[in-house]
């Protein structure tokens, strides 16, 4: 699993300070996490096949988080896309961007299917063979989700020691990796876990958009892999954050801390701070194991 960053600063968009914008690469799939303004043109300086976006998840409709959407459907469209789209978003999010399609007689040639959520509790939201993805409800100044993306077990690994000592046959091996005991030539049944090794470990990803301090998500983010928490203050401001519904980067790593995550990186930072590592020293204050997000790298769990 691997996470791009395209975007990781709050409000308002600078020149090498682009609004939130993520890709989760997994297995066969690209999800796009938040479209802030600009996106596209990022997707295009990190060249990102179009046509490989097949599901757009955005957690709230502040317009860092999804004012760049309008302009990569109207994009998909001018290049021809013939693509499915499917969009998970707040309820409202059909309302403004068929709106803008009308309004602007852009009809798409692909069929645009939206997935508008309005639910205070977890919920899933897709699920196909190797992946589930749920959302995380927040506390922010209007309805908001992050998402937790987890891998699914994957299939048992042939032992070779072992089946090439019983000279299984080959044409047997796929039904050991899908957890099937092998019955021999005896008719006598051989049990899959003396012939099999577990799969990998399944990966999972927690993405955390604008939220106040909200220990509620604890239980759901519980031992994920990678953590994104957004951390737009340092504590100075501490009394701003609780003002707008953010976080600092201490309270980001408490949750870290709480949870007992793998890793904690941070991000949508206020383009107020110069010096970034100071993101860092707080919070590792509660919790060791932190990076920032920064734009253009990728990071793989």
């Amino acid at each position: 699993m691997n996470i791009k960053i395209l975007g990781c600063h709050s409000a308002t968009p600078r020149s090498n300070f682009h609004t939130t914008s993520q890709l989760v690469e997994l297995k066969n799939h690209l999800f796009l996490i938040d479209c802030g303004e600009g996106t596209q043109v990022r997707l295009r300086e990190e060249k990102v096949k179009f046509s490989r976006i097949k599901n757009i998840f955005i957690s709230h409709l502040h317009g860092d988080h999804f004012y760049g959407l309008i302009g990569l459907i109207n994009t998909f469209k001018l290049l021809g896309r013939n693509v499915d789209l499917n969009i998970y978003g707040p309820k409202g999010i059909k309302e403004v961007i068929m709106l803008q399609i009308k309004l602007s007689n852009s009809w798409t040639n692909f069929k645009l299917f939206f997935h508008e959520l309005n639910s205070s509790k977890p919920e899933l939201i897709f699920e196909d063979s190797v992946v589930r993805v749920n959302t995380i409800p927040l506390n922010h100044r209007v309805y908001t989700n992050g998402f937790h993306f987890q891998e699914k077990e994957g299939f048992r690994k042939i032992n070779f020691d072992k089946v090439k000592k019983l000279k299984i046959p080959i044409c047997d091996y796929e039904n050991l990796k899908n957890g099937k005991d092998f019955i021999n030539e005896e008719n006598k049944k051989i049990k899959n876990i003396d012939l099999t090794l577990p799969p990998d470990k399944s990966l999972s990803y927690a993405f955390c958009s604008d939220t106040a301090f909200y220990p509620q998500i604890v239980n759901q983010i519980k031992n994920v892999d990678l953590l994104y928490h957004e951390s737009t203050f340092l504590n100075e401001h501490k009394e701003l954050a609780s003002k707008t519904l953010h976080s600092t980067a201490e309270q980001a790593a408490k949750i870290a801390s709480l949870a007992n995550v793998g890793q904690l990186m941070l991000g949508h930072f206020s383009t107020r701070y110069k010096n970034k590592l100071l993101f860092i020293e707080e919070a590792k204050s509660r919790f060791e194991n932190v990076v920032l997000a920064k734009e253009g790298e990728t990071y793989k769990i």
